[in-house]
């Protein structure tokens, strides 16, 4: 089959590769009809994140129809459409019992490769280095899907691809983000990034009662969808001097409730601080730049909460004594996807979430390595490229 195969830093083809086959009685293989680009392939692009290898292939946001079943497969079964969140769970561990699924402790079979860092393993993940399991990605014509009946969610026949696709990953995001803030009515929710994921969680943000959401971003076309699809408040910040200052006037001098960061460790920002993190970074001193999470974590109000959806490695000059004197709730979690897949297609199905505008551009397999640039460079105002084999 072919599929979209990492080479090294941003060195992207398209190549013929083996087929994915039936590995245990839980199986399922997919013919993808879908898949997308998403912010956090971009770490392994550009090599932040350790332990990819040549002829690796990536994708982990995706969308198919059931092609075969392991004997064991109950809940799904050729030809149903379905949609996959990005994390692999096998459902009978205690955190898969307790909706924590991207700490699944059974679907990473190289949990040796995280225990040095992190002391305990996470779960496995679709095309996302082998420190996550070293699984094949689904920017391919197939993928395999382990543990198929807890990770196959059948899309709803009034819903198109479009709108289905980015439950795998930036919808359950952006909506983990926003359960993490605890929203009250009148709450106030600034969230950093406007890209797929933080579109979803201002997005959701709403949905669960927030009064007002304050988008920030750089792109006038992303700020625009946040205010146009969304209904958010904007800032701009290469427009003004100070990102916290206006959430302070905005808020009247109390800052946000809560503050939710959707943007990562290859953050853009402005000033010394973003000067000091782009030289170390480049220097591989830290893997992280920093800036818009810091600013949340200042912006925050006391007592208010902070959400991290980005991805991040090691950092520097993290504030943490900012958080305890101002007695913030910290919450993060790489997304739990399947805890929220059924509030998802609910809200979907009651024309109450629509991703389908986050798709601004669409290839063929055979040009995903042009849509990634496009992607990563945000060329032609490019918000989420998908990929149909």
């Amino acid at each position: 089959m072919r599929a979209l195969v990492w080479n090294g830093i941003n060195d992207l083809r398209v190549e013929s590769v083996r087929d994915p086959e039936i590995v245990n009685p839980h199986d399922a293989i997919l013919r993808v009809t879908m898949s997308t680009t998403c912010g956090s392939d971009l770490h392994l692009i550009d090599g932040y994140i350790p332990t990819m290898r040549s002829g690796d292939v990536l994708g982990h946001e995706f969308m198919g129809v059931v092609e075969e079943v392991g004997p064991e497969v109950k809940r799904v079964k050729k030809g149903d459409r379905v949609v996959v969140p990005s994390f692999i769970t096998c459902g009978q561990c205690w955190y898969c019992q307790h909706n924590l699924h991207s700490l699944c402790d059974n679907t990473n079979p190289k949990p040796e490769l995280q225990e040095a860092v992190l002391g305990y393993p996470t779960a496995g993940i679709y095309g996302y280095t082998h420190a996550f399991g070293g699984y094949a990605g689904a920017h391919a014509q197939y993928v395999r899907v382990p543990f198929a009946d807890n990770d196959c969610f059948k899309a709803p026949d009034g819903l198109t691809d479009e709108q289905v696709l980015f439950f795998s990953d930036a919808a359950p995001t952006g909506y983990m983000g926003a359960d993490f803030c605890n929203i009250q009515p009148g709450d106030v929710v600034a969230v950093w990034g406007c890209g797929g994921v933080g579109l979803m969680a201002q997005k959701s943000a709403f949905l669960m009662g927030a009064e007002r959401v304050i988008g920030i971003d750089r792109f006038p076309e992303r700020l625009r969808m946040a205010r146009e699809h969304v209904g958010s408040e904007t800032i701009n910040y290469e427009e003004i001097d100070s990102v916290i200052e206006v959430l302070q006037e905005m808020t009247g001098g109390r800052g946000p409730d809560a503050c939710i960061d959707a943007v990562g460790m290859e953050a853009h920002g402005t000033g010394l601080q973003y000067a000091y993190d782009r030289i170390k970074q480049f220097m591989y001193l830290h893997s992280d730049r920093g800036q818009a999470l810091r600013e949340a974590i200042r912006a925050c109000r006391k007592g208010g909460t902070l959400s991290i959806l980005g991805v991040y490695g090691i950092m520097d000059k993290f504030p943490v004594g900012v958080i305890m004197n101002k007695g913030l709730t910290v919450r993060t979690a790489q997304q739990h996807g399947q805890a929220y897949m059924g509030r998802l297609l609910e809200h979907a199905e009651k024309g109450e979430l629509n991703p389908s505008f986050l798709v601004t551009h669409r290839f063929s397999l055979e040009e995903s390595p042009r849509g990634y640039a496009m992607f990563k460079h945000k060329e032609d105002g490019c918000v989420r490229a998908v990929f149909v084999p």
